[in-house]
């Protein structure tokens, strides 16, 4: 029988603790990895709400240029051309809390923002008569306003 003495158990700790610390290594880096890739997609997504916002500005400024994208619209008001502009903001906000960019007490600032601007505002008039939802937001924002923001403020007491 092989007799194993104390400076090959010591070879043989050292070589179990080089293998975890190579996994630790990539656990961690996989982590990383991960987290970059998120943070990446959400700067793509920031940069085009940047570009979105600056269209938005400018049709608030000049409602005619909303043609550019409904030539069928006729009614180019400037309060119509800034509840898009409210309305894309809020999924902006939403769809940044679906990918866990904003944190719970985040989200709830903006979720309270929502609900105030569709309770005391003309936002709610807006989205049902006037801006047809299916057409400009995603199916996702649309029932998170009919069943989440809406829904409550038929709930509410007027």
């Amino acid at each position: 029988m092989v007799e194993v003495g104390v400076a090959e158990y010591f070879g043989m700790a050292e070589a179990l603790g080089i293998i975890a610390a190579v996994f630790v290594v990539l656990y961690y880096s996989r982590k990383q990895m991960q987290a970059l890739s998120v943070d990446i997609e959400t700067k793509v997504l920031n940069d085009l709400d940047e570009k979105m916002h600056s269209a938005g500005e400018m049709m608030v400024q000049k409602p005619d240029l909303v043609k550019m994208l409904n030539k069928n619209e006729t009614k180019r008001t400037p309060e119509l051309v800034f509840a898009y502009y409210i309305l894309y903001m809020c999924a902006h906000a939403f769809h940044m809390r679906q990918r866990n960019v904003l944190n719970d007490n985040e989200w709830e600032g903006w979720l309270q923002w929502m609900k105030s601007a569709f309770d005391q505002g003309a936002i709610s008039d807006y989205w049902k008569d006037s801006i047809e939802p299916e057409k400009w937001f995603d199916s996702a924002f649309r029932e998170f306003i009919d069943k989440e923001v809406l829904a409550l403020r038929k709930e509410s007491p007027s």
